[in-house]
């Protein structure tokens, strides 16, 4: 760990339950979004920043949508994504790893953040895309998203077509 920063328990058990379909009734996790503590020391799940599988629908409409807003304007973050999407084959659900790096978040942020991704990267195996995002420029659009978990071949994502030439 280059940063010395340390990931902490929750995070790998949250993951773990994200990758798997529950059959035991228990809440599965569409999104959550990682923060450092306030000590600097543990990258740990952001409180209140989390998407739950049945939250879609009723209370969030756009999932993709709902995920932007959960990130703050002016700082980094980890997110761990449960994408889904279709290809003109088949429908898909795959885990994406967002490392949100505004241009406006602080300096020293910016490189905590960093340099302490690999060592969350290691923890979290399974990750099937990487997207680094550096403003909401970058991410409002889903098309782009879209793109980087199949190209062309993507018809929808979040049940929401994409359509259209870059």
């Amino acid at each position: 760990m280059a940063s010395g920063v340390a990931v902490s328990d929750n995070v790998i058990t949250s993951f773990a339950e994200m990758k798997v379909r529950r059959a035991d009734g228990k809440e599965r996790k569409k999104a959550m979004v990682l923060c450092l503590s306030e000590d600097m020391k543990m990258i740990i799940v952001e409180d209140g920043r989390e998407m739950l599988q049945s939250e879609i629908g009723d209370t969030i409409k756009d999932p993709f949508q709902y995920l932007v807003n959960l990130l703050p304007p002016k700082d980094c973050r980890y997110v761990v994504y449960d994408a889904s999407f279709e290809t003109k084959e088949t429908k898909k659900q795959e885990l994406v790893f967002i490392f949100w790096a505004p241009d406006c978040a602080p300096l020293k942020s910016k490189m905590l953040y960093a340099s302490s991704v690999d060592a969350l990267r290691k923890k979290l195996p399974g990750i099937k895309h990487e997207w680094q995002v550096n403003g909401m420029e970058d991410i409002k659009d889903r098309k782009t998203l879209a793109e980087k978990l199949g190209g062309s071949t993507v018809i929808s994502f979040e049940g929401v077509a994409v359509c259209g030439e870059n």
